[in-house]
């Protein structure tokens, strides 16, 4: 019984989506490098793809349709850094349509150790795939080797999963659906005061998230870190140009009760010169049982994983937690983010119907 309006939800929306043409003004996406290139009109274009994708994928019907959809597409997964989460939600998520996948997750498995440039290797994959999506330590690959794709006469779409400690912008869009979903019954993100915690100067989730927070309205951002690790001058620049409002606190307490949704990060130590993060009183800056009970009752708490001390698991179980729910919306985003680099809209309505 306690299903049926949910299942009532999907019918409706599968009715929707099977009479919806895509939308006729958004620009031809290719590389996907930064989240400068979105604004509202992509963010809210690209967070309806996503439902639909979603929804269409409820029955083993609309399974099968998708599965259909990019079926002859091939995609390369050059993942050389360390990585769960984004690597099983891109790789599922060209399942999901039908793109057949290769990967390198280890640059000694490639000709990289025969002294094979990054530039060669680059241009040996786009050789034999559709798509490249790389994930590397070294800030700005993504970049260089979209600039290479640019040069050559088969260029392919170059997809940036994780660029250094600098920007994640596939996680920032997958953060602003989670968000706008969470929020949904207030209005989205517009007007909200969003909160930042934890490794803010190395941790490229949030920096890739608060880009975007340009483009919705009125929203406050609160980044709450220890000193050695607060928010970069690049992104609080960015803001001040915007006019988004912001700011500072090495003390939760102080802002908690403020908070519409608080993003929490752990703290970086892989990028530790002289041991950092071993100076840090991490208590000041945990989301546990105590916090929750300052937190706004309809509050939103996300985060991109994998966690430390900073969110404690009994957490979990608290309906305002909803980094379970973000990490498996980065499939279905991700699945509406290929749809979109090969102009493939049309073709998902049409199967639809």
């Amino acid at each position: 019984m306690t299903k049926a309006p949910l299942i009532d939800e999907w019918e409706q929306r599968r009715e929707e989506i099977r009479f919806k043409t895509p939308p006729q003004n958004h620009h031809r996406l290719f590389h996907l490098l930064h989240p400068k290139q979105f604004d509202r009109t992509f963010l809210d274009q690209m967070c309806e793809l996503t439902t639909d994708i979603r929804t269409l994928a409820k029955t083993p019907e609309g399974q099968s349709h998708l599965q259909k959809l990019l079926a002859h597409k091939r995609a390369m997964l050059y993942f050389t850094q360390p990585s769960t989460r984004t690597f099983l939600s891109f790789n599922n998520a060209c399942h999901i349509l039908g793109i057949r996948t290769s990967e390198i997750r280890d640059s000694s498995t490639s000709s990289e150790v025969k002294g094979e440039s990054l530039e060669d290797s680059i241009r040996t994959f786009s050789s034999y795939v559709d798509v490249i999506i790389m994930r590397n330590l070294e800030k700005g690959l993504a970049e260089r080797a979209a600039t290479l794709m640019e040069a050559i006469p088969r260029p392919i779409p170059i997809i940036n999963a994780g660029s250094g400690k600098d920007q994640h912008p596939t996680q920032a869009l997958l953060d602003i659906y989670t968000l706008e979903r969470s929020l949904s019954h207030r209005g989205g993100i517009d007007g909200k005061v969003i909160g930042m915690m934890g490794d803010l100067s190395r941790g490229r989730t949030a920096r890739s998230l608060a880009y975007l927070m340009k483009n919705y309205r009125n929203v406050r951002i609160v980044f709450i870190a220890p000193m050695a690790f607060t928010m970069g001058r690049d992104i609080l620049d960015h803001l001040e140009e915007h006019g988004i409002p912001y700011t500072a606190t090495t003390d939760l307490t102080e802002v908690i009760a403020d908070l519409d949704a608080i993003y929490v990060t752990r703290i970086q130590a892989e990028h530790d010169i002289a041991g950092e993060s071993q100076k840090i009183d991490l208590s000041r800056f945990t989301i546990s049982s105590k916090e929750l009970g300052a937190l706004k009752e309809d509050a939103v708490i996300m985060h991109p994983l994998p966690r430390g001390p900073e969110l404690h698991p009994e957490v979990d179980i608290d309906p305002r937690a909803k980094y379970w729910r973000q990490e498996r919306n980065g499939m279905w985003m991700r699945a509406a983010l290929l749809t979109r680099i090969f102009n493939a809209e049309a073709e998902l309505y049409a199967l639809a119907r």
